[in-house]
C-alpha cells in the first residue's frame, strides 16, 4: 500500500465512521468490517490499531456515537490496566467543538502550592444560557483520595494540569456523559490503580501524544484533498 493510498483511507475512513455505526446491525458489519481492514494495513494509525481489525472497529463504534474525528479518537484512547480510558484533552476538544456549550473555561483558586489550590471547569448552555460550573478538584481532594500519593502520580511533578484534567472530566460527567460514554481517562485510572513499572510511562506519554493530535489533522487536511475515487477499501474480507 502506497503513503498516499494509506492516508487517502485514513481520511476517507475517517470521515465516513462518523456515519457508520458496525455494530448497529448485520448491513453495517460488512462495509464497517471492510473499513477496518483497510485501516489497519495504515501505518498512519497508532500502533495499538495495526493489524488489529478488532480495535479498529471499537475506535470507529466509540467515533461514531462522539461525533468526533476517527482519527482523533484513535490517538486518544488508551488502555490503562486492560481498561480503556480517554485522555482528558480528548474530552476538553469534544465538548468544545460539540456546539452545545461555549469552550471551557478553568477558574483557579486557593494558594499555588497549597492544600486549598484547586481548579474548577465552567461552561455555558448555549441553548438556554445556564451557566454549568463544575466540582471543584484541590489538592487537598487528591490527598484525601489517595491520588497525591499512587506510585508515579503526576500530582507531584504537574499539579496544575492534573487539577485542570480532573476538572474537566468531572465537568463533563455532569453536563455532557455522553462525550464520555462511561469510560473514565486515563489520568482517573492511574489516580485509582497507580502506575507500576511500565505503566508510568504509559501515562506520562499523554500530554506529548495529545499535542500531536491537531498536528496529525491539520497535516491531512491540508497536504491531501479527497483522493475516493475507486474502491479503496477492497473486495470484502473472505471468512476463513
Amino acid at each position: 500500500m502506497s503513503e498516499n493510498n494509506g492516508q487517502a483511507i485514513v481520511k476517507r475512513a475517517d470521515r465516513m465512521a462518523r456515519s457508520l455505526s458496525p455494530f448497529a446491525s448485520e448491513e453495517s458489519f460488512d462495509p464497517g468490517q471492510r473499513m477496518a481492514v483497510a485501516l489497519s494495513k495504515s501505518d498512519l494509525v497508532p500502533k495499538a490499531y495495526q493489524g488489529n481489525v478488532p480495535n479498529v472497529l471499537i475506535a470507529m463504534e466509540l467515533a461514531n456515537r462522539t461525533g468526533a474525528s476517527l482519527l482523533m479518537v484513535m490517538q486518544s484512547l488508551y488502555v490503562v490496566h486492560g481498561r480503556p480510558g480517554w485522555a482528558s484533552s480528548f474530552l476538553i476538544a469534544t465538548v468544545n467543538s460539540c456546539g452545545r456549550f461555549t469552550p471551557l473555561r478553568f477558574q483557579y483558586q486557593g494558594t499555588p502550592g497549597k492544600d486549598d489550590w484547586g481548579c474548577r471547569a465552567v461552561a455555558s448552555d448555549k441553548a438556554t444560557g445556564e451557566v454549568c460550573i463544575g466540582s471543584l478538584v484541590t489538592i487537598d481532594m487528591a490527598k484525601k483520595e489517595g491520588w497525591y500519593q499512587k506510585s508515579g502520580s503526576k500530582w507531584q511533578t504537574m499539579p496544575e494540569q492534573m487539577l485542570l484534567y480532573r476538572a474537566a472530566a468531572f465537568w463533563t460527567r455532569a453536563y455532557a456523559p455522553e462525550v464520555a460514554l462511561g469510560i473514565q481517562t486515563a489520568e482517573e485510572w492511574s489516580d485509582v490503580h497507580g502506575n507500576g513499572g511500565g505503566r508510568s510511562q504509559e501515562a506520562a506519554s499523554l500530554t506529548a501524544a495529545l499535542d500531536a493530535d491537531e498536528v496529525v489533522d491539520a497535516h491531512l487536511e491540508t497536504q491531501y484533498e479527497d483522493q475516493t475515487d475507486g474502491d479503496l477499501f477492497g473486495p470484502e474480507p473472505v471468512e476463513d
